[in-house]
């Protein structure tokens, strides 16, 4: 049980570490060899230069001006100074919105913490329960302890301070909750109607497209479409399987940084040719020549890449029964988007397209009949690791105590049983230990979501951040309370009666605030402080402009701009989101650690945001409903848990008075999302008709077909030479003029015939079959 003075151990630990890596970061930004690591978003976008050129020699690495040095810190007053529209123009509406939750998290707490010290603190510690629980039932606690609830002693009337700071917080969060949704709705429809023309706003991707003896993908999905939105159909593009040939052209790619590089080497050193090993990575193997060995594997992987090329273009095999479809207008592609197509609601599935750069294309090839199973497989999966994870949280727990270290490393006691030694593992090591526990799990959530088949990487990140927040839910917070419960009052569980046991639990689950509160300290201050300091991008941006940068494009690509990070940012703050929530009214202390935290991060992430980031993708801040979804069911858990810890403390009188709590809360959620959400999944008619009305009158003469026919080219066949290759293919799939063109069938079977294919979709009659179509 970490005591006062160990949390004040950890505290000066992390503010320590904290402080040396905002240092550090003030002082390499300066440094004009580091310009393209801290400012790569400005490089990306044009709109800086080198501060290394054109100086002299010195200058060029280290910044001599010793007045930048005094304002060393003025980059955080930088960082609030962009007014939020100018952000939005900056960076996109994804991050802008991002940002506020980081705001609502300060608007949120700061009010319920000032509140919880004024009237909470006081009423908890005005008594002397814990005193009582320790001498009879010899129950672990600390001074901490004392602010808290398990300070009030049973049936106390007391509580009823809880009960009515309980639902203060509860109508603030939900207020603060209503104004934000309301905010971020009308700001994704104003970003929407005054955004700039995007492929995505015409294009559809049609998916599970019905077979047909008589005719190809392409061609069925143009004549389904010229039936059914003849007005408003403009061009497809069918999805093809080129997962094979991406593979091989980055091998081929990584060949080729490889050959440049002992290119590089040995222009630098022409007095010996530079070897390699053939094995794995070089390390085993016949030792050839490098240039020539590489050389040799790049000419028989370009052999490979044509004719796997070849076969994705001209077997119908690696057609996908998927498509883009892409209309005139962005009223057509709502229409088609957000109604059901056929017949049977199993076919013609249409959703909106994601933006190009959004789209992810190893799923596209993924077969729809199997997504359901992977699905069903994942599923699994989530449940058995969730659970069996609870292992080494628990093993994290048996460490997060002096006792539970001796009893697991019993040579340790002599050394950790000194007092500093003791202070650092108590109230630094549970956190740094949990954090250590947790690296790799967004990394294999996101495999799983890949594996599920979803076709965005929005989408993927999405799904991946629900994964990881019920993680978090399940193994970090009500693993390390009911773990580190029983852990801490091992010596109370084994002497006392089974009857005992829930109020002993009672007790202690307000006591894993200490645990919380290091954890904030970790991963909230040094690991904030530490992403502003980036130091394992600079560290590779300097080893690969020291070993492979030769031109002003491999230093651009030597740049690891990053992202956001979805998938692992947001389940990380709505971990603190539930910490407040469910602590606020049992163990108030806990609440300047989070506030800290968001006031800190809202300002390091708002200077990412404008000047490292570069975002994958714009979803138009799709991810919001699952935010506000997340606040609310942490809101729950926190009246749950309340109710729980009040009926352990006899407080019968006063506990059913809680029990309104949820259910307003769900209400409440339940109406947000009525008002609200409808603005996040769909794109109203009304506004996609202005949007088209204005671009009609702007630029009367745009060639939308030239702009989106090749919009959802798979990457493979763009910027490597290969543009031929996909013109000849696009001119023997499509025709070549958009208006007024003749489109004959191919079901020679059935020109006389009035049945229609049996394959064939039931929208395609026999009037349909047998003339020809006008676009």
């Amino acid at each position: 049980m970490a005591t006062l003075e160990d949390i004040g151990v950890s505290a000066a630990i992390n503010l320590l570490s904290a402080l040396i890596f905002l240092f550090l970061f003030a002082i390499l930004r300066l440094q004009p060899f580091n310009d393209r690591v801290y400012f790569p978003k400005w490089y990306l976008k044009g709109l800086r230069n080198s501060p290394s050129r054109s100086r002299a020699l010195v200058s060029r690495f280290v910044n001599l001006d010793c007045r930048s040095y005094i304002q060393f810190l003025n980059w955080m007053p930088q960082a609030l100074k962009m007014p939020e529209p100018e952000l939005i123009d900056h960076a996109g509406l994804d991050s802008a919105v991002y940002l506020r939750i980081y705001l609502m998290g300060l608007k949120i707490f700061v009010p319920i913490t000032i509140l919880a010290w004024v009237v909470l603190v006081p009423v908890n510690y005005t008594n002397d329960a814990l005193e009582a629980e320790k001498m009879a039932a010899n129950v672990t606690a600390s001074d901490i302890d004392k602010l808290s609830i398990s300070n009030v002693p049973l049936k106390s009337q007391r509580f009823w301070a809880h009960i009515v700071m309980a639902y203060a917080f509860t109508f603030w969060t939900c207020y603060v909750l209503l104004k934000e949704y309301e905010k971020v709705a009308s700001m994704r429809l104003q970003f929407l109607s005054s955004e700039r023309r995007r492929p995505d706003q015409f294009t559809v991707l049609v998916r599970n497209v019905p077979p047909d003896p008589d005719e190809s993908v392409s061609e069925l999905v143009e004549h389904f479409f010229l039936v059914n939105h003849p007005d408003h159909y403009l061009t497809q593009q069918v999805v093809c399987n080129a997962n094979n040939l991406a593979s091989l052209v980055k091998k081929n790619e990584g060949m080729q940084n490889w050959l440049d590089y002992y290119r590089f080497k040995y222009s630098r050193n022409r007095s010996q040719r530079p070897q390699t090993k053939t094995g794995f990575l070089g390390l085993w193997g016949a030792k050839v020549d490098a240039i020539d060995y590489y050389i040799s594997e790049i000419e028989k992987l370009s052999k490979e890449i044509a004719e796997e090329r070849e076969k994705v273009l001209n077997d119908p095999n690696c057609i996908m029964p998927a498509a883009f479809v892409s209309f005139k207008t962005r009223w057509g592609a709502a229409v088609c988007a957000q109604t059901q197509q056929s017949r049977n609601p199993t076919l013609w599935l249409t959703e909106w397209a994601p933006e190009p750069r959004d789209v992810y294309w190893p799923n596209l090839a993924i077969p729809y009949v199997s997504l359901s199973v992977r699905r069903l497989i994942i599923g699994v999966s989530f449940f058995f690791l969730a659970f069996f994870f609870m292992i080494p949280i628990a093993f994290v727990q048996s460490l997060a105590s002096i006792e539970g270290i001796e009893k697991s490393l019993p040579f340790l006691k002599s050394v950790i049983e000194v007092e500093f030694i003791k202070s650092v593992v108590q109230g630094f090591l549970p956190g740094i230990a949990l954090k250590l526990f947790l690296i790799l799990l967004p990394t294999l959530l996101m495999m799983m979501s890949k594996f599920e088949g979803l076709t965005s990487l929005s989408s993927l990140e999405r799904k991946s951040a629900m994964r990881y927040y019920i993680f978090i839910i399940i193994n970090v917070f009500l693993g390390s309370i009911l773990t580190g419960a029983a852990f801490e009052q091992l010596d109370s569980f084994i002497k006392q009666s089974a009857s005992e046991i829930p109020k002993t639990i009672g007790v202690a689950i307000p006591m894993k605030a200490t645990f919380f509160i290091t954890y904030i300290m970790v991963d909230g201050w040094a690991g904030i402080a530490g992403e502003v300091l980036m130091l394992k991008p600079l560290i590779i941006y300097h080893l690969k402009n020291f070993f492979l940068v030769k031109t002003e494009k491999d230093r651009k690509e030597a740049m690891d701009a990053g992202s956001l990070g979805f998938n692992t940012g947001e389940p990380r703050i709505q971990l603190y989101f539930l910490l407040g929530l469910v602590y606020a009214p049992v163990t108030p202390i806990l609440l300047p650690f989070i506030v800290m935290f968001f006031g800190f991060a809202y300002v390091v992430y708002r200077h990412q945001i404008i000047n490292v980031y570069n975002q994958e993708y714009e979803s138009g801040a799709a991810f919001w409903p699952a935010v506000h979804g997340r606040v609310i069911t942490a809101l729950v858990i926190a009246q749950l848990l309340m109710m729980g810890l009040l009926s352990t403390k006899q407080a019968s009188s006063s506990t059913p008075f809680l029990i309104a709590l949820p259910v307003l809360t769900i209400w409440f959620h339940v109406f947000c999302n009525g008002r609200y959400k409808s603005a996040f999944v769909k794109y109203p008619l009304q506004e996609a008709m202005m949007k088209d009305s204005l671009e009609r009158a702007s630029s009367p003469n745009f060639n939308f077909k030239s702009y989106l026919e090749k919009a959802y080219v798979h990457p493979v066949f763009k910027g490597n030479g290969n543009d031929d290759d996909y013109e000849q293919y696009l001119s023997e799939n499509q025709e070549a003029d958009a208006e007024n063109v003749l489109v004959p069938t191919r079901r020679q079977s059935q020109r006389n015939s009035p049945a229609v294919s049996r394959a064939a979709s039931p929208a395609l009659s026999e009037e349909v079959q047998t003339v020809e179509h006008r676009v």
